[in-house]
């Protein structure tokens, strides 16, 4: 993937990362459900500007941007321009099945990466990922899956912003963190 892709709002890069293919060191799936933050957000961890923790979504588009969700779980981001990033919310896992199993210890595909937490402790993402260009190795890229509905609503877990439509999923998909609520509509095929 190159680094121009991700040198735009990052709420068009959201939308066109579902149906896209991600591995991170061979382990991996279809991306089906995004969101997206920039600086202007109150919800975005950029908005009150650079920290030490945020420093990556402050670098070069096209690298990750890891931290850590109530001290509890990892949470991959991809930093988009300057101050934005694109959560992962949830993947379809298709490669590494077994390495996921392991690290999430369980064994039911549906909850292997359903969720940003869950999807980055199968994917084995650490703080150690922070930084890192998406460009080459441990991450790996694949062509869009055809022509994929995508549907956006609003984002979950956050008062502030709450109601930005800024949260892209496939409908219907059984590996999203939650499903996409009955009142929305006008799903579309995926942009790119």
């Amino acid at each position: 993937m190159d680094p121009a892709f991700f040198d735009r709002p990052a709420a068009a890069v959201a939308a066109e990362l579902i149906g896209r293919r991600l591995c991170v060191d061979g382990v991996g799936g279809l991306i089906v459900e995004t969101e997206a933050y920039d600086r202007t957000d109150p919800a975005s961890h950029s908005f009150g500007g650079p920290t030490r923790r945020n420093a990556s979504m402050f670098g070069p588009p096209g690298r990750a941007y890891v931290y850590r969700s109530y001290g509890l779980h990892w949470c991959l981001n991809l930093v988009c321009e300057t101050g934005s990033a694109v959560l992962l919310r949830a993947l379809a896992p298709t490669m590494g099945l077994e390495t996921m199993r392991a690290r999430r210890g369980l064994d039911a595909p549906r909850l292997l990466c359903a969720g940003p937490g869950r999807l980055a402790q199968a994917l084995g993402i650490d703080l150690s990922h922070d930084g890192l260009p998406l460009d080459r190795a441990p991450f790996a890229w694949g062509e869009p899956e055809g022509s994929m509905p995508v549907a956006a609503t609003t984002r979950i877990g956050i008062s502030r912003g709450a109601d930005t439509p800024w949260r892209f999923l496939v409908p219907g998909s059984p590996y999203l963190s939650r499903p996409l609520p009955r009142k929305m509509s006008g799903a579309g095929p995926a942009a790119g």
